[in-house]
């Protein structure tokens, strides 16, 4: 007998593979990428643009099924998706797989968080629709990495979309055939671009994303059909947004090496990239003093370049991806959360001011994207300089549970409600619904 497709390999993954299967280390992880993401998320509710999103959702809903997290408007199972998968990676605060630097929590758990509320689905079998789906997100991303991001796909939208396709499938109970069928029904909806970045319309993608994994699977789980081979057809998805897929490599060690094991839930509000940018000028804050600062140099890797010197951005969404506001913000006030990319800091004087002492960015071929380094020329003539080889947030600095409590702590305000959101996270394998997140 031959070997299935990859395609159908994946879809019978996630279909059959048992909530026993998933590795103990992989399952807290997933609740530990949960966490993260539900911190983000609750920060990125309080956004302005968050609230447009919203509007428009609130006027398109059906009959209200669904929570949105940190107590937004209940709506129907797709808006209610697309929504707290907006909201999860809407400031770049949630997670990123390392080695492809996809975000897949927030279009799964988006996806999940709706079909599982509405559903009532267990909290052991919506986990292990959620890990599942990311664990695809991420073999995905794997295969068609880094040509697909070099070429403007934005990978958090297309491979986000297949995988909350093959979670919400899971959910809905659907045998490996039809989980097939949402798969092809996702390729046929899974887009977004890199020119999108700095702007809401990289959320919109991301929402779109779980969004289109809901809808997909609701189209099979009625019977329609979809393609025997979206993936590696010869019109197939993967040939599509690459030239060289790594097909073999889809269902290689498939329920034995974990790629979503490399996800790492993320620090700061920011671009993956700017990691060690603000942990080295955090560090030089507190050397610094009250020295004045005539001049600064960030040097890193190529990728750091490409994506975050943006020494022009003024509006929220730019400064989470511009190096010259990130690493101004965080010399300036000893701290970088959600504060230092909304309005108020994008009219920041003082930010400003910095940012016009720095000089033209560095590529470092020693540094990788997990380092970089930042110098300080002062006006009394000494100099500064901080070198992060491997930022905290990194593969070898994974952030653990004290790290992520202190993050959810400071985007909730309200301590009681903090504490109760940890202790209900504590639960989510066991006996606490994924509904029980978004009733702030």
């Amino acid at each position: 007998m031959s070997a299935p497709s990859p395609s159908a390999a994946l879809a019978r993954f996630a279909a059959e593979t048992p909530t026993r299967a998933i590795p103990p280390a992989l399952r807290d992880l997933a609740r530990r990428s949960v966490t993260s993401a539900l911190a983000a998320g609750i920060a990125g509710r309080r956004d302005p643009d968050a609230a447009a999103m919203l509007r428009v959702l609130t006027r398109l809903s059906g009959p209200a099924r669904a929570g949105v997290i940190a107590g937004g408007p209940r709506l129907d199972v797709t808006r209610a998706a697309f929504a707290n998968a907006m909201l999860c990676n809407l400031l770049d605060f949630d997670d990123t797989h390392a080695p492809t630097i996809l975000h897949p929590t927030a279009p799964v758990l988006g996806a999940v968080m709706a079909l599982a509320e509405d559903r009532g689905t267990a909290p052991a079998e919506a986990m292990t629709a959620f890990t599942l789906g990311c664990e695809v997100a991420c073999r995905l991303a794997d295969a068609i990495s880094p040509e697909h991001y070099r070429r403007g796909w934005h990978i958090t939208a297309t491979t986000g979309a297949l995988g909350a396709a093959l979670a919400s499938a899971r959910l809905l109970g659907l045998d490996a055939e039809r989980s097939l069928w949402a798969l092809g029904h996702a390729t046929a909806q899974a887009s977004g671009t890199v020119e999108t970045l700095g702007t809401m319309a990289k959320s919109t993608g991301v929402g779109n994303a779980a969004q289109a994994g809901v809808l997909a699977a609701l189209m099979a789980a009625e019977g329609v059909a979809g393609p025997e081979t979206p993936l590696e057809g010869p019109r197939g998805y993967l040939r599509l947004v690459t030239d060289r897929p790594d097909l073999e490599g889809l269902a290689r060690g498939l329920g034995h090496d974990w790629s979503f094991a490399r996800n790492m839930p993320k620090p700061y509000p920011c671009g993956v990239v700017l990691n060690p940018v603000i942990e080295a000028a955090l560090a030089l804050r507190a050397e610094l003093g009250d020295a004045p600062i005539a001049r600064i140099e960030i040097a890193g890797c190529q990728l750091l370049l490409d994506r975050t010197d943006r020494p022009l951005a003024r509006l929220p969404r730019d400064l989470q991806v511009c190096a010259q506001h990130c690493v101004s913000a965080a010399l300036l006030r000893g701290r970088f959360g959600p504060a230092e990319v909304d309005a108020e800091a994008a009219g920041d004087p003082r930010i400003a001011a910095l940012r016009a002492r720095l000089g033209p960015m560095v590529v470092d071929p020693a540094l990788t994207v997990d380092g970089a380094r930042v110098t300080l020329w002062l006006a009394d003539g000494r100099t500064l300089s901080r070198t992060v080889v491997e930022a905290e947030g990194s593969p070898g600095r994974p952030l653990g549970d004290a790290a992520l409590a202190t993050k959810l702590r400071a985007q909730c305000g309200d301590p009681a409600e903090a504490e109760a959101l940890l202790t209900a996270l504590a639960g989510i394998w066991t006996d606490v619904p994924l509904a029980a997140l978004t009733g702030r």
